[in-house]
């Protein structure tokens, strides 16, 4: 049994989280990204304001009243048997009360063969995880301010395991229209397990980001730039095959420097054509284009790109993101305007 969950940790924490911050909580799949628009731009976007009705599931500030009655279905193929899934759903009910929003993400790691403390083989079993999510969000009276609040529950199945959870995520959001700039803050995942695995109580992913995006004024295009990881700031660790070996002691280790870790907190990204029937985007995550590099071999690590395209109320959305030269993802997605 115990060699059981040893394998599907060590498969949860080499597949689902690219770096060791990933390694130290649970539910590691809240981090994941929501859809293919937001996986084109990097994974973290915060300042998306329109009817892009995914981006409510990651920062809530920006639900607003242009996604009412949309409907948003996102599926991907990670790593391996890995499937990832989610969907999110906005409706207004009135002025007053404005718009609510719903979201749900679901993980399933597959099949995995199960084996005793002695090497024999037992039966197969299985892994998943989900979170479903109710948003709202508020206009600050006379001010360009909004702010939002998610509240999470979250189930998760790991061999014959169980763990329930809940939590919430609350976002900021300023929308300066003159200069046509939006900036945000949100702070993600601030929760506890309800009830653990096995008697012991482990964190949740908290994390804090900022983010700010303008659309150029003579460019169809609106650049992102997104700080990751706020509520730490070293990041980076020293990858064992970049170590230097030395004649006649152990091998010396690589150094991150202030600069590479600086750097690793950072996602860049840029739509063109963002309100139009068809754009195009492109990004560069750091940590991950850093941490997945191969020594002495280019492999693209951390680059994103994407597409969107809308047929009267039908929009369908792809991204493509580089992990590494053997495995990597593409995220497929449709949104539904019900009106």
């Amino acid at each position: 049994m115990l060699k059981k969950i040893a394998s599907l940790t060590i498969l949860l924490v080499c597949t689902l989280s690219y770096s060791q911050i990933g390694g130290k909580y649970t539910y590691q799949f809240l981090n994941l990204v929501t859809s293919p628009r937001q996986a084109a731009l990097g994974g973290k976007t915060l300042t998306i304001y329109d009817q892009d009705v995914n981006q409510g599931i990651y920062n809530p500030a920006t639900i607003n009243a242009e996604m009412d009655n949309h409907l948003a279905l996102n599926y991907g193929s990670y790593f391996g048997e890995v499937s990832y899934g989610t969907g999110a759903y906005a409706y207004t009910w009135d002025r007053h009360v404005q718009t609510l929003h719903v979201g749900v993400n679901y993980v399933n790691y597959g099949s995995f063969e199960g084996y005793d403390e002695m090497g024999l083989k037992t039966s197969d079993f299985t892994g998943s995880e989900m979170a479903l999510s109710f948003g709202y969000a508020y206009n600050i009276p006379w001010t360009p301010i909004y702010v939002g609040a998610n509240v999470k529950l979250i189930s998760s199945t790991l061999e014959s395991y169980n763990s329930f959870g809940a939590a919430a995520d609350f976002g900021a959001l300023y929308i300066d229209e003159k200069n046509d700039i939006n900036i945000a803050i949100a702070v993600r995942n601030v929760g506890t397990q309800l009830t653990t695995y096995a008697g012991e109580r482990e964190k949740l992913p908290l994390e804090v980001m900022a983010g700010i995006s303008q659309e150029l004024e003579n460019v169809p295009l609106r650049w992102h730039l997104t700080l990751e990881n706020l509520q730490e700031w070293n990041i980076g660790f020293s990858n064992p095959n970049r170590s230097e070996q030395t004649i006649d002691g152990p091998a010396k280790e690589e150094k991150v420097g202030f600069v590479n870790n600086a750097l690793r907190h950072v996602i860049i990204g840029a739509e063109l054509f963002p309100k139009k029937a068809f754009n195009v985007r492109l990004s560069y995550n750091f940590r991950r284009g850093e941490e997945l590099r191969i020594v002495e071999q280019r492999n693209f690590s951390g680059i994103s790109a994407g597409f969107g395209l809308r047929f009267n109320k039908i929009k369908f959305d792809y991204s493509y993101s580089r992990y590494t030269v053997a495995a990597n993802m593409s995220l497929f997605g449709l949104t539904l305007n019900l009106q």
